[in-house]
């Protein structure tokens, strides 16, 4: 079959991200047989063009889209990007009359709403690259495809529950320039390859989408086929990478035998990824410092253990700031990141929490006020409970979570911290 898929998103928070899970799906697809076109709105001009120039001369029977970001995550002055993915399904409706399916981490935290709101045809929940191959195949030989896994109808609540791979070593990683391109205005050298070695996470954070969007069990590739990976992109020119797991350094046997095999392939490469301040050893940061580590996201989220508790943290304080001296030790830069204002949040706790930010002396902070309330996670049975929302049905729109007296003080608060500091920003 002839598959279109297409990456909605056209959001620069931090900086260009390219699709990564778009290029997962690639992969798979293309290794199942089927000839595979991809488009990547970020950085296009006109996205309309783009698109009927590509649907003209492909004509696709299949089109999928991957919906990254629903919103900003931004409580003050938030914005919704699912208008500008429905832009897309509509401009593919003008021209094609092939079936639209969406894929990706926003979609999968609100499968119906999104579908619902977007109008498009299907969606599958959670990792793609085996139920969308099985779905194609399905259509391909106009068999019944409601048993997918993960799949969601448009006009149907049935709804296949999502499985999850335990051996990822089975889903092929994408190709630098067939998989995953590179824009076309940004040479291989500025260009930070973002990679995936772990999938699923256990730490269930009171706040965190993550479970719901990869699983609560830690999944792996091997180091072996790691490095074969990365060794693909640099003999293509790449040297920079972003291991997107959400925590590097748990397990933390399997992320030193990663970066072993980096050091003993030689690979010559630099990297930054997310560590989470808990169980990180001066052994393994020397041996991230020696395969290439530069920079570090540090999100301890808060200096207050009672704060850490309510967030459902593994560390302390302590841990933190043990964490945070030997990555200084090893030359390893640190971007911390706070969540201020949370259940049971005082004045007391966020003050705690900004003084002990600056006691770190961190390369970079990032505040944010506020939480996000996602489904299925503790805060939104806390934000029920307070009735803050009345369901977690309605969470699609973006809905945080602040402790109501504290609002105005925070942001004032903590724009007075960000002025004196140029290295500190606010999100």
């Amino acid at each position: 079959m002839k598959v279109l898929l297409i990456s909605a998103n056209t959001e620069q928070i931090n900086m260009p991200v390219l699709p990564l899970g778009m290029a997962f799906i690639a992969a798979a697809t293309q290794n199942a047989g089927h000839e595979i076109i991809m488009v990547n709105l970020m950085m296009q001009n006109d996205i309309s063009e783009i698109i009927e120039q590509t649907i003209k001369q492909f004509s696709p029977d299949i089109i999928g889209i991957s919906v990254r970001n629903i919103d900003d995550q931004s409580m003050e002055n938030s914005r919704f990007l699912l208008d500008s993915v429905k832009k897309v399904i509509s401009i593919c409706r003008s021209l094609s009359n092939a079936l639209i399916v969406l894929g990706g981490a926003g979609y999968s935290i609100f499968p119906e709403s999104v579908l619902k709101y977007t109008g498009a045809d299907l969606g599958i929940q959670g990792e793609g690259e085996s139920s969308f191959v099985m779905l194609l195949e399905q259509i391909d030989k106009h068999a019944d495809f409601s048993g997918v896994p993960g799949l969601y109808l448009l006009k149907s609540s049935a709804q296949k529950k999502v499985k999850f791979t335990r051996n990822l070593d089975k889903f092929a990683l994408p190709l630098p320039n067939i998989h995953l391109l590179s824009f076309s205005n940004i040479k291989n050298d500025d260009t930070w390859i973002p990679f995936q070695t772990r999938r699923g996470c256990p730490m269930n954070c009171s706040y965190c989408s993550t479970a719901t969007i990869e699983g609560r069990i830690i999944r792996k590739y091997s180091p072996q086929q790691v490095v074969k990976g990365i060794k693909n992109y640099v003999e293509a020119g790449f040297k920079h990478f972003f291991f997107v797991d959400n925590t590097f350094n748990l397990p933390s046997s399997y992320a030193e035998e990663l970066c072993d095999q980096i050091i003993i392939k030689g690979l010559n490469i630099t990297w930054r990824c997310i560590l989470y301040p808990w169980k990180a050893s001066n052994k393994l940061i020397e041996k991230m410092a020696k395969a290439g580590c530069k920079e570090v996201s540090f999100g301890f989220e808060s200096g207050s253990e009672k704060i850490l508790k309510m967030m459902n943290k593994k560390f302390k304080p302590e841990d933190v700031s043990l964490i945070s001296k030997m990555l200084k030790k090893h030359d390893i830069k640190r971007m911390g990141f706070l969540l201020l204002g949370g259940p049971y949040e005082t004045k007391e706790t966020a003050e705690q929490s900004l003084y002990f930010a600056d006691f770190l002396d961190l390369e970079a902070m990032k505040i944010t006020v506020g939480l996000r309330i996602y489904p299925y996670t503790s805060l939104s049975k806390i934000a029920i409970s307070e009735n803050l929302i009345k369901s977690e049905e309605e969470l699609l729109f973006p809905k945080f979570y602040i402790v109501n007296e504290l609002k105005d003080w925070l942001q004032k608060t903590v724009g007075n911290w960000i002025d004196k500091r140029p290295n500190w920003i606010k999100s």
